[in-house]
């Protein structure tokens, strides 16, 4: 998979938060995005999901020598974020499910499996609600991780996680996203010293 960003810009009421973005992303490899808050670190993972758009250059996704339908991107991508939301009022086997329909799980798992991996099995039938921040931050690390898809971007992936939460998160990026093209927005250097390549957005004004 590669993803190809083309004087890419981005700007808020009349500011650009960041200009003249040019960059290749290509599996597998993982990248971090790195910058001051207001940097446009996690808007820029949103331009790359297509969720947002910008108001300069383009973005353009390859799958070999296919150019891929932007229209289409949703399949190859899976994102975890602070802002996106769970839906509260399912069980965490509703959600697996509902979300396992939309997208297949890697290597075939089963939604069972994927509890026991983030050590939530026991709350299977619980709703969301009443998870706790760092549970619900395992489930969001889950979807977007354990998802057949070419392409994972994670957003401050470690947010509200405990210690045993950091090292979960990082074996799974080692183990489950070696072949794959991930890309990770932090300023905390254990959510992505792993990775081989780093973006710094200051340099984008």
């Amino acid at each position: 998979m590669i993803i190809e960003l083309t004087d890419l810009g981005k700007r808020y009421n009349g500011t650009w938060i960041f200009r003249h973005l040019q960059y290749r992303f290509s599996s597998p490899k993982h990248y971090a995005v790195t910058g001051p808050n207001g940097s446009g670190k996690s808007t820029r993972l949103q331009v790359i999901a297509g969720t947002a758009t910008c108001q300069a250059g383009s973005v353009r996704y390859r799958d070999g020598d296919r150019l891929l339908d932007p229209a289409q991107q949703y399949r190859y991508f899976s994102l975890a974020a602070p802002y996106l939301e769970l839906v509260e009022e399912m069980t965490l086997a509703e959600f697996l499910s509902f979300h396992h329909s939309l997208k297949g799980w890697i290597d075939g798992r089963s939604d069972r499996e994927i509890m026991a991996a983030v050590g939530l099995e026991a709350s299977s039938g619980k709703q969301l609600r009443y998870f706790s921040s760092g549970m619900k931050q395992r489930v969001k690390l889950a979807q977007a991780i354990f998802s057949d898809v070419p392409v994972v971007l994670l957003d401050e992936p470690a947010t509200n996680l405990d210690e045993d939460g950091v090292q979960l998160y990082r074996r799974f990026v080692q183990e489950h996203c070696r072949d794959r093209l991930t890309i990770i927005s932090s300023n905390d250097t254990v959510e992505y010293d792993f990775c081989e390549e780093k973006i710094d957005l200051r340099n984008y004004k």
